[in-house]
């Protein structure tokens, strides 16, 4: 009773607050509209026993994407007249790319609950496993060496944007790491004898 009860508050929030997203006037409003459907499905994905991916999605898209989006859709200077001409510009493509995905969502849910003639798929979690520590396990092991080449992409990834990013002016003073540890003593100390009365 308290799973189904929760179910249904989890989703009817996380519906609402996904059609305010849509329709919210203020786009700090739409994404605060947005945080509360991501916690919202956070709740639903740890009532169905899959806390790792309710943890996942509210470090990172909460904790970060989210709070991104609000940071710069409030530093940009966002014009609503226009975003409301496109909207309706591409009103119909939209329109058919949701219907495209409802109806991929019905073929799937269809297959899913006619499979094997049962209604709910079997858990690969091992029992007496939580399904956080059964997955660390999995990543550690068999695919410890895919899970590092992941990382290292995600890390030539941030070097190269900040390379691109990275403007080169003249005229600008810049620190040198190389050149202040190669420097010598005589190089970076300098003895003045000034006389008496004649300092600055």
């Amino acid at each position: 009773m308290i799973y189904t009860f929760g179910f249904y508050l989890f989703s009817s929030i996380l519906l609402a607050s996904s059609i305010m997203v849509v329709f919210a006037r203020n786009p700090v409003h739409s994404v605060l509209f947005l945080i509360l459907a991501f916690f919202n499905t956070a709740g639903l994905f740890v009532l169905l026993g899959a806390e790792f991916l309710g943890m996942i999605l509210v470090i990172v898209y909460v904790g970060a994407v989210a709070v991104l989006f609000l940071f710069v859709v409030m530093m940009l200077n966002i014009h609503m007249a226009e975003l409301k001409y496109k909207l309706k510009e591409h009103l119909p493509i939209g329109l058919m790319v949701g219907i495209v995905l409802f109806i991929e969502l019905i073929m799937a849910f269809i297959g899913w609950s006619v499979a094997d003639g049962r209604a709910e798929l079997a858990s690969p979690t091992p029992a007496g496993i939580e399904n956080s520590v059964a997955l660390g396990q999995l990543i550690y092991t068999k695919y410890f060496m895919l899970f590092q080449l992941s990382g290292l992409v995600l890390l030539v990834a941030m070097i190269g944007s900040i390379v691109l990013t990275l403007n080169h002016r003249k005229g600008i003073k810049k620190q040198n790491i190389a050149d202040q540890v190669a420097r010598s003593r005589d190089e970076a100390v300098k003895l003045v004898d000034v006389p008496i009365g004649k300092g600055v």
